[in-house]
């Protein structure tokens, strides 16, 4: 009996699809699900006819694999992930591989790596982002783990990821966590990006009275241009799309609650614990936060009154201004995921290529982009860069969109429109270029009460001082 190249356990829809998107790429797939049912549905239906194999019982489905045992969990992360591992260590034998491929929090990655080892087993974490249409498309994949354990799935992961100009959107990523620690960031950004032209669509509709269609054909002007993602291109297909119960624009009919399953806030988490600057992520994340409680922001909209006022300028150029500060906080959202990766590479001993992971993420994955190819040049023009602002390319960017970004901000605030990830975004521009920020007189502070002590600008050296002394 043939035996199957790769298995996977867990056939909801991003496992079904990997399948789907495995065995059309040449390899064959022994799947499991805990549901019994749910390989039966799956291997009556989609995997009907195709090089599957459907297995109902674990000694089956071990049985059914090529050595050394190649086995992918898809599974919610979390505790699920654990009781997977625990079954497959009774079953697999040195040298075979477990492959997380959920959105495990990359702590729990370095452990189990750690646990897996232990066992004489290999293990990956990898990212895999693209939603259902890139799992069974090409998905851009982020694996880490061991060098030993990614040359086994390599043939398999490069094949299934998106390909751009000929290139696999998947490369090794690094040891232990990496690989989920990197799609975590991914997830960060995506966060800060989906915000922010969140942002740049209420400020159209609210400041400008602007309707769907007009913000629809502004939208996909702007996909053809230097914002060309995903993201924009769906943007601009939401705003076509029209509600077949009330015939309003389909924007118009959902609710203003944002959901979140944690990888932000995660994101933000790890960056207060580095001591990463990366507020407009964190902002995005809060965002979602305050959405959430919409019945208590209905209530306070009849209590709390804001200002009355209406944008009165030339429109064309206003949207024109909103596509500036749309970029240059681009810039600046993915500034500060770069930065983070880059503290992470130190504090946890990855040796993270930056470049490279932004050529991973330019097919296959959410925030996909035009605009990652110039990151990666970016990086190429200078190995040690520490932050996307010092570039040439993303300083001209900048420079030049500062007039229209503090515009955009600033009628934001005049007429009362929470614009939370433009303004995050535009502070940091300005505190990070700032020689001299108000910290000085926190530390002063800080000495004051907490005898902190504090640096001097003219000398070297440690000081305090007695302030309540005359």
């Amino acid at each position: 009996m043939a035996k199957a190249d790769i298995g996977l356990w867990g056939l909801a829809v991003m496992g079904e699809n990997l399948v789907l998107n495995m065995e059309s790429k040449g390899f064959s797939v022994a799947v499991f699900n805990r549901t019994t049912q749910r390989t039966k549905d799956f291997a009556a239906g989609s995997a009907k006819g195709k090089n599957i194999i459907a297995a109902y019982e674990l000694e089956d489905f071990f049985a059914s694999l090529s050595r050394p045992r190649k086995v992918m969990i898809m599974v919610k992360a979390g505790e699920p992930v654990d009781m997977v591992i625990g079954q497959l260590l009774g079953y697999l034998e040195e040298g075979d591989v477990i492959i997380d491929g959920g959105n495990s929090n990359f702590t729990d990655t370095i452990m189990r790596c750690r646990q897996v080892e232990e066992e004489n087993l290999l293990y990956i974490g990898t990212g895999v982002s693209g939603g259902e249409e890139g799992a069974l498309k090409g998905p851009s994949i982020m694996p880490g783990g061991s060098r030993d354990a990614y040359a086994l799935v390599e043939p398999i992961f490069t094949k299934i990821a998106a390909q751009v100009n000929g290139e696999p959107c998947c490369s090794y990523i690094g040891d232990n966590g990496a690989g989920h620690y990197v799609k975590m960031v991914h997830n960060g950004i995506e966060y800060g990006d989906m915000q922010l032209i969140s942002e740049a669509y209420y400020l159209m509709e609210n400041a400008l009275g602007m309707d769907a269609g007009q913000m629809q054909r502004v939208f996909a002007e702007w996909n053809r241009g230097d914002l060309n993602s995903y993201l924009i291109e769906i943007t601009a297909d939401i705003l076509s799309k029209k509600d077949p119960e009330t015939g309003r624009p389909m924007v118009d009919v959902i609710l203003d609650k944002a959901g979140q399953k944690g990888t932000g806030a995660w994101t933000s988490q790890n960056a207060l614990l580095l001591g990463v600057a990366t507020p407009t992520i964190a902002e995005a994340v809060f965002a979602r936060c305050i959405s959430a409680i919409k019945e208590e922001r209905v209530a306070a909209s009849k209590e709390l009154a804001g200002p009355q006022v209406k944008y009165t300028g030339n429109k064309e150029e206003f949207v024109e201004a909103i596509h500036g500060a749309l970029y240059a906080s681009k810039i600046c959202s993915y500034s500060q995921g770069f930065a983070l990766m880059a503290a992470a590479a130190k504090e946890y001993d990855w040796n993270l290529d930056l470049g490279r992971i932004a050529m991973i993420w330019r097919g296959g994955c959410i925030i996909r982009a035009h605009f990652l190819q110039r990151i990666k040049d970016a990086f190429d023009r200078n190995g040690n860069l520490t932050n996307l602002l010092q570039d040439e390319y993303f300083k001209e960017i900048v420079e030049k969109a500062q007039g229209n970004w503090r515009k955009v901000v600033a009628t934001a605030a005049e007429s009362g429109i929470a614009v939370p990830a433009f303004s995050s975004a535009l502070n940091y521009f300005d505190s990070y270029r700032a020689g001299r920020l108000s910290a000085n007189m926190i530390q002063a502070q800080r000495d004051y009460f907490g005898a902190h002590t504090y640096e001097r600008v003219d000398k070297e050296g440690t000081f305090h001082t007695e302030w309540l002394k005359i």
